[in-house]
């Protein structure tokens, strides 16, 4: 009799800014699912919301003079609120002039089909592969890959680990310590720990 272990799933690596910027890149310009798929990723990569979160927002949790995005329910039902950045909310735009061409109910997602339903989360999975191919990424890319790298982003930019907390919606600074450390990010949560007692 074979006894057989149970096979671990590895993380994909962690991308790079570049790699990012080359997955925006390859999303068109023009049309509008291009401009919604841009804002899509951005909102993972600079906000860091989970693919879920994103793609239940509505026109009313983006707020943009106060440069803020609202996660109304967030994993275990937690409401959040987090930044919204000038570059992060000229890509939005864009996807919103695009929006509101195609005369959708302001009721519809903010990030919809061109009819206004809602996104499925296989969409995203097969969207992020398309995209990866497209810009030449030869890593495995998921969406949640894009929050891996907002989170070591705020860390190297010197956010505290209780921050990087808050701003992901983890329950406990354990575990988002816990979740830079599985993306290989030893030196980013070294730091973070460094900086939470400064």
């Amino acid at each position: 009799m074979t006894v057989t272990t149970p096979r671990r799933k590895l993380d994909a690596d962690l991308l790079t800014t570049t790699e990012v910027q080359a997955l925006l890149a390859a999303c068109s310009r023009r049309a509008p699912t291009g401009l919604r798929n841009r804002c899509l990723i951005v909102v993972a990569y600079r906000c860091g919301l989970r693919c879920q979160e994103a793609l239940d927002l509505a026109l009313k949790d983006i707020d943009f003079d106060n440069g803020t995005i609202t996660v109304q329910r967030g994993k275990g039902g937690k409401r959040r609120v987090v930044g919204l950045d000038a570059g992060t909310a000229a890509i939005v735009q864009q996807w919103l002039q695009a929006r509101s061409k195609l005369k959708l109910l302001r009721s519809a997602p903010l990030l919809c089909t061109l009819q206004g339903g809602q996104i499925g989360t296989s969409y995203v999975r097969h969207l992020m592969k398309r995209l990866a191919k497209k810009a030449g990424v030869e890593k495995r890319v998921h969406y949640h890959q894009l929050r891996h790298v907002y989170a070591c982003d705020l860390v190297r930019e010197g956010a505290p680990l209780t921050t990087v907390q808050a701003l992901l919606g983890h329950s406990s600074a354990a575990t988002t310590s816990l979740y830079l450390s599985r993306m290989g990010a030893s030196e980013a949560v070294d730091f973070a720990r460094s900086r939470q007692w400064a």
